[in-house]
């Protein structure tokens, strides 16, 4: 599986673009700017890029949505608490003296437990409100990597001071969802380094 990262737009969104090897079929995660460097990296890799996938809704993570799915004719998915965000976009950003742009509405919605498949790998989506109503993580079982957007950080969580967050219903969602994974799981946040579950277990001092 090709999978790779770059930090992108006005906040370090991590980005990721991931293919399949055999296929060149791919997905990119979280496109918050940058939309010409993004499309750099999958030119480099000869990929065909079908879906663009939204962690959750905040106005960094969304930032290159409509010139990258023009670009490749890819569907928009996000969990559909967040998709009301979309059409914000430009709005919240201006309100912390940034640019952005509306995100187009979403082709369909992440639900969780729903496998999407890309050539012969997959990912399943784990619903994870707290950070957002609509955030989620994206896991690939095989590979042992999990997305894992604004909910989780190394040696750290999500914000919840933001409308629809919440600080009890995050932790419930780590512990349920992303602390009942294997432990050697590499988590790859929305925002800083990766980490792994078991370190996060560990010593994430949330927990």
């Amino acid at each position: 599986m090709i999978f790779e990262s770059l930090a992108v737009g006005p906040l370090s969104v991590n980005c990721y673009v991931v293919a399949c090897e055999k296929s060149r079929e791919g997905v990119i995660v979280d496109p918050g700017g940058d939309a010409e460097q993004i499309a750099s990296l999958v030119q480099q890799y000869g990929l065909k890029i079908h879906t663009v996938i939204n962690t959750h809704g905040h106005f960094d993570h969304l930032g290159g949505n409509r010139q990258l799915l023009a670009a490749y004719g890819a569907q928009l998915l996000i969990h559909q608490a967040d998709a009301p965000m979309l059409s914000r976009s430009a709005e919240v950003a201006r309100a912390y003296g940034l640019q952005g742009e509306n995100s187009p509405e979403a082709d369909a919605y992440l639900v969780d437990g729903m496998d999407v498949f890309f050539g012969t790998c997959r990912l399943k989506v784990l619903h994870t409100p707290g950070h957002t109503q609509g955030g989620c993580c994206l896991y690939f079982e095989e590979e042992r990597k999990v997305i894992t957007g604004d909910t989780l950080f190394a040696d750290s969580i999500g914000r919840t001071d933001l409308p629809g967050g919440s600080h009890e219903q995050l932790l419930e969602s780590i512990r349920t969802k992303l602390f009942t994974l294997p432990d050697d799981v590499i988590a790859y946040p929305g925002h800083g380094p990766q980490t792994t579950i078991g370190h996060e277990k560990r010593c994430n001092p949330y927990f």
